[in-house]
């Protein structure tokens, strides 16, 4: 039954980060990474898969061996940051366009303070 429901949770995170490609404020890597977690306990397969993937690959290798995250990968969550909140002054009422504001921080900080991979 576990190893049904981390095949299942694999999924569901590569399908959410699949759509977090393209939403802001959705993160793609980390939630790729969950998927390499779940299949890891579930289908040696499609964790094989996952590490061997040309564009993913590198991330999972490098967050397992040292909690790392690219320079770029910085970078590109930076941006959507500040585009999320560009969108939520832009759109949002007050105070919900603080939600974007404080993720931001929040992760933006959390992101800058692990080693780069």
């Amino acid at each position: 039954m576990k190893r049904h429901l981390f095949f299942v949770g694999g999924w569901l995170s590569l399908a959410v980060g699949a759509i977090g490609a393209f939403v802001p404020l959705l993160p793609t890597v980390p939630l790729v990474i969950l998927a390499a977690f779940c299949f890891a306990r579930s289908s040696p397969k499609l964790e094989g898969w996952l590490l061997n993937h040309p564009a993913f690959g590198h991330h999972i290798i490098a967050w397992r061996e040292n909690g790392a995250i690219s320079r770029k990968g910085k970078i590109a969550a930076s941006i959507a940051f500040a585009f999320s909140i560009v969108l939520a002054i832009l759109f949002a009422p007050w105070p919900w366009m603080m939600a974007p504001i404080i993720a931001a921080a929040v992760g933006g900080s959390w992101i800058w303070t692990r080693p780069e991979g």
